[in-house]
């Protein structure tokens, strides 16, 4: 499928490596970064979602997403691991259960940009309803363009995603995207549990933050890992 990410944010915190490797399946390493690992909360805005094609699903094409995630490698590949993926539309949290064998999550979730440039204000809330109840609420403000560095590409520059079903299938699905635009940005609010209900621990500290206007990504279909 094609799809647009607007107005994405990466907030992200280490960990101690032994902390998150506990709640990956077999076959699934987390990839470290200088010894620590890294669990992001990702909102964004997603857009003009369609299979390769055909035109973009009426009234599921355009919606916020908000995802916490993690960075591994399985059978060589380096990919992201998803711990869970909030929306509000019902029919794309199906399908992506099914497809791609992701834990999307259904309730209210918005994202919102208002003004334009540095000084723009990025705000996301989810409520989430199902499979159980989470919540987040998130502010920044978007301050100047950065070069990326060493742990900027660690943190963004990934080429596919690693998820797995039932009897401990695994399976990569690669993504193509151009590379991030990235801009720093200033914590205003947070107020997020939907890191602690993934099963980590409540994040050490202020979190690391980058923000993206967005890039045009095609995500490819599963293939299963041997």
């Amino acid at each position: 499928m094609t799809q647009q990410w607007q107005d994405l944010l990466f907030a992200h915190w280490a960990y101690e490596p032994e902390v998150v490797q506990r709640l990956l399946p077999s076959g699934v390493e987390l990839d470290t970064f200088e010894g620590k690992a890294y669990v992001g909360l990702v909102p964004f805005n997603m857009r003009n979602l369609r299979l390769r094609g055909l035109p973009p699903i009426p009234t599921t094409s355009n919606f916020a997403e908000v995802n916490v995630r993690t960075y591994v490698t399985s059978r060589s590949r380096s990919a992201v691991w998803f711990f869970s993926l909030d929306t509000q539309k019902l029919l794309p949290t199906l399908v992506a259960r099914t497809a791609f064998k992701l834990p999307y999550c259904y309730g209210t979730t918005r994202v919102t940009l208002t003004g334009t440039g540095e000084g723009a204000i990025l705000t996301s809330n989810v409520s989430r309803k199902w499979p159980h109840h989470s919540s987040s609420a998130l502010a920044v403000r978007i301050g100047e363009s950065v070069q990326p560095g060493p742990l900027e590409n660690f943190l963004t520059s990934r080429w596919g995603l690693v998820s797995s079903s039932r009897g401990d299938r695994l399976w990569y699905g690669a993504v193509e995207h151009e590379p991030w635009p990235l801009h720093r940005a200033e914590l205003l609010h947070l107020d997020d549990n939907l890191v602690t209900a993934a099963g980590l621990p409540r994040p050490p500290g202020e979190p690391h933050l980058l923000f993206s206007p967005g890039v045009h990504t095609t995500i490819h279909s599963l293939e299963r890992l041997s």
